[in-house]
Parts: structure tokens; sequence; C-alpha cells
């Protein structure tokens, strides 16, 4: 029986030792005896959670690393203290992980049978730390959108008044990582998982979120043999970039980030997504990373100038393609568009799969603009008392706001069609029932998007970008709700 070992020691010290153990039982069963050749994974940003680490037969679930440094890995073999029933609907079995603010449990539904991982946050634990906060809110905001056949799913939210409760997809086979440590893969078959990967990435970006922290541990293996993209707990969303168009928070990790990153002068998340994607390609092709040194620096110096050396037994197609992922320059680095058609990636491609998983995707986004399904209606109650984690004293374009209005959505969005034709505004429709409005600067923008909660409601969800408050307190404060307020038929109003 495996134990459970708790060191508070300082975060380099840990970080050190965690790679190094990990790195040495896979150096040794291969014989790499080079410290460029291994795969490493230190995350640069304070938030550090690993997974349970077991043989390649133990079951692994989707563990987004949200938590401080102060975390270690646990053995799956230990229940959960608390009761194992979670409100009547699941039955909660083995801890799977655990850190200094989450615990994920294996669970399954007591309706249904189906098994999940439940991921339980302490919020009293995270309450007086504004940037956990905001990325358990910005997690629960992106991953109750994605709908991906090669993204792990968020089923739903529960609460209590000290716990918040993600229940997710579980996912029996998993890393990528465990799978390209016993052995590099055949081109055929690291094809087939980078188009897994780039289908859902491309989805990611289409949709204005960008993970920022792809790596061999955070993407999973099903029981079908299929990639899942898991951890969005450090992804970014249009809504943060800054009014040079750019983002600009240093997280990742060292041996997958883009070098623009690195330079700390702003950075284009879907480029920098891209970037790790092509490390992905190569780590899964080779058995180790491109870009690799005991010294940090030396590591850093290669990434900037992108030197690394493919193996002998790389195709040259499969070099040509790293080439242009692992550019240096971003402006020049390909796009996802030029990944599909490059001859490579396209050999052997089941496009007729990847275009019938994402029709029943989009089915679903279609069905989910026309109606709220109950996961969105539990995301935006106030019942589930969420609202401590992201209290506010009033509506301001980082936190945004929610309306409950009786009214239909082609109504709303008619009314606010109306307001800005009466100012020095641009409106830009996205989709049926969501719009942008864009201030003169062509930088400041309010998000506005209706869904239908009933025959009667509709719920309008306002968010601003771009860095500027103006237009938010003018247009939408001054101006629009006060418009639906005025008519008597907002039933409600709801803070994020």
């Amino acid at each position: 029986m495996r134990t459970l070992h708790c060191r508070h020691i300082t975060y380099a010290t840990r970080t050190y030792f965690q790679t190094y153990n990990r790195l040495t039982s896979f150096n040794h069963r291969f014989g790499y005896k080079n410290p460029q050749n291994q795969l490493r994974s230190t995350s640069i940003v304070p938030y550090f959670f690993r997974s349970t680490a077991g043989s390649s037969s133990s079951i692994t679930a989707f563990v987004p690393s949200m938590v401080e440094p102060e975390v270690t890995t646990v053995a799956p073999i230990m229940v959960p203290p608390e009761a194992n029933s979670l409100f009547g609907k699941y039955d909660v079995g083995k801890l799977l992980g655990c850190g200094a603010f989450a615990k994920v449990y294996h669970a399954r539904d007591v309706n249904s049978g189906q098994s999940v991982a439940i991921k339980v946050i302490n919020k009293h634990k995270i309450s007086h730390k504004a940037h956990l906060m905001s990325n358990v809110k910005r997690e629960i905001d992106i991953m109750r959108q994605l709908r991906h056949p090669y993204i792990v799913k968020l089923y739903e939210v529960l609460a209590t008044k000290t716990k918040i409760y993600f229940v997710m997809e579980f996912v029996k086979n998993g890393e990528l990582f465990e799978k390209v440590a016993r052995g590099r893969l055949s081109e055929s078959q690291s094809r087939k998982y980078f188009q897994q990967l780039i289908s859902a990435v491309g989805y990611c970006h289409s949709r204005g979120v960008y993970h920022r922290d792809l790596k061999l541990e955070n993407l999973l293996i099903d029981e079908n043999g299929d990639l899942k993209v898991s951890d969005f707990g450090l992804s970014a969303v249009t809504g943060q970039i800054r009014s040079d168009g750019l983002l600009h928070t240093l997280c990742g990790t060292p041996s997958y980030v883009a070098p623009e990153i690195l330079a700390k002068r702003g950075y284009d998340g879907a480029k920098a997504d891209l970037w790790s994607c092509g490390i992905i390609l190569f780590a899964m092709n080779a058995a180790f990373l491109p870009f690799n040194d005991s010294n940090l620096i030396m590591m850093y110096k290669k990434i900037y100038e992108s030197e690394y050396r493919c193996p002998k037994w790389m195709s040259p197609d499969l070099r040509r393609l790293l080439s242009r992922l692992l550019d240096a320059s971003p402006e020049t680095r390909i796009t996802v568009d030029e990944i599909k058609s490059n001859p490579w990636f396209k050999t052997g491609c089941r496009q007729s799969k990847l275009e019938d998983d994402l029709e029943t995707s989009f089915k679903h986004e279609k069905d989910k603009s026309t109606a709220l399904n109950a996961f969105d209606i539990i995301s935006f109650s106030s019942g589930l008392n969420l609202s401590p984690l992201f209290d506010c004293t009033g509506s301001s374009p980082e936190v945004g706001e929610r309306l409950v209005v009786a009214e239909s959505p082609e109504n709303v969005i008619g009314k606010v069609e109306e307001i800005v034709k009466q100012i020095k505004a641009r409106i830009i429709k996205r989709d049926k029932w969501g719009v942008d409005l864009v201030g003169q600067n062509g930088k400041d923008v309010i998000e506005i998007d209706v869904f239908r909660l009933t025959e009667s409601l509709v719920v309008v969800e306002v968010h601003g970008g771009g860095g500027g408050g103006d237009l938010y307190e003018d247009l939408w404060n001054r101006k629009i709700k006060l418009e639906l307020l005025e008519r008597h038929d907002v039933q409600m109003a709801m803070n994020q």
C-alpha cells in the first residue's frame, strides 16, 4: 500500500525533487543520460498541482492546476472524509488527488451509474486570494461553454456554504505523458493525437479561449483511445486582452512556453498555444522535449533561438511541420488553418469522424443558443451561494452583469440596436443573439449575449473588454440597462 507523504518545503526545492524523481524513472527506463533528453513539466506560475502518479494501469482523472505550491501527490486508495453521498446525486469514492485548496474524487452518478470526477474546492481557503477566485470564476465560465469531443466536459457545478463541487467527465486511461514515457509513439499514432489536439485548440481559439498551459500532462486518453484536453485553470479569454491586442500574464510551463511569453512584451494567446502544440508533437515522436537544459538560462536561450535537433527517425514532412510550429517569431508561425492543410497533418486524416464529432458539438451549441440547459441555469443561480467568491458592490466591465428579462431575445437585441444608433458606437453581430458594441477608439468593447430561459424569460449577459470602463458605464449602465429597468420587465438582477 502506498502512503501519503506531505513535505512543507520551499517551492523551488519541492518542484526540483518532483521533477527529478519522475525524470529519473523515465531516463533510467530508456537509457537517456543527457539532461536535454527529458520530459520535464515544471510550472512557471505559483500554482502547481500534480494528479496522482502511479502505474500505467492506475486511473487518472482531470485535475486542474489551480492550487498553491504546498501540494503533494497522493495514492488513489483513500476515501473522502465527508459523507459518501453528495446531495443524493453522486456516490463519492476514492480520493484521486489533493492540494492546498482542492481535492478530486472518483464518483458515480446515482441514477445513471456513470463515473465522474468531482473536484472539491474549499471556499474559505481561497476567499482571501483574489487570483484564485478569479481563476475559479473564469474556469467555470469557460468550461460551461466548451462542448467538444476532445475536451474534458464539465457537467455541473454544485455548492454549499463552504465548498464548491466541479462535476467533470472522468477520463480513466491517464495522461498522454505516461504513454510517451513508456516509449516514443509512431508517426501515425502521434498524428492521430495531434489531429485531435488541433481540432480542440482551434475550437477554443474560435471562441476566444486560450489554454496557455498545453502539455503532455494536461492531455488525457479516454477508454476509446481518443485525446481529451484538460485543465483550463490558467486559460485566458478575449476580455483579458489589453489595449495593445496582446495578453501579458506570465504563465505556462518552462519547457513548453513560447519565446514571446518569456520576453514579457505581450503575446498572442493563439500563437503561444500553437508553439506548445509543436512541443507536444515533437515529444510524442521523440520521447524527449526539444528544449531542455539543466541550466534554466541556457534552456531559455535555446527557446529564444528555437535551437533544437530532430531525431534521425523523423520524416522530412514532420520536420518541416515542426519548423513552422517552433518558429521563434509569432508573426510567421503557422496558424491552425495552415496546419489543417499541411501534407503531414492530412495524411490518413479521419476527417469524416472529426466532422461528425464536431457536428454533434455544434448542434449542442445551437440548442444552447435557443434555451439554457440545466447546467447554465445552475451556473446562473444565486441559490448556489457562489456569490461570496465573487462579491462585488456594482456592475463593472471586469465583473460584468446578468439580468433576467421578461422579453423575447429578438426584442432585447432590437432595443440594443436602437440605443446604439443614437451614439457614436459600432455594433457587430457575432451570432443570432450575441453582439459586440465597439467604442470610437476601436478597442473598448461591450459583449452582450442573450439566452432564452423560458418562453417568456431571457438572460442578458454583459461583459466589458479592452481595458476601458467609460463605454461600459455610459452605454450599458446609463442607457441600455436603464431602458430595461424602466420598462419594468426585469424580474431580477444578478452580478456575476
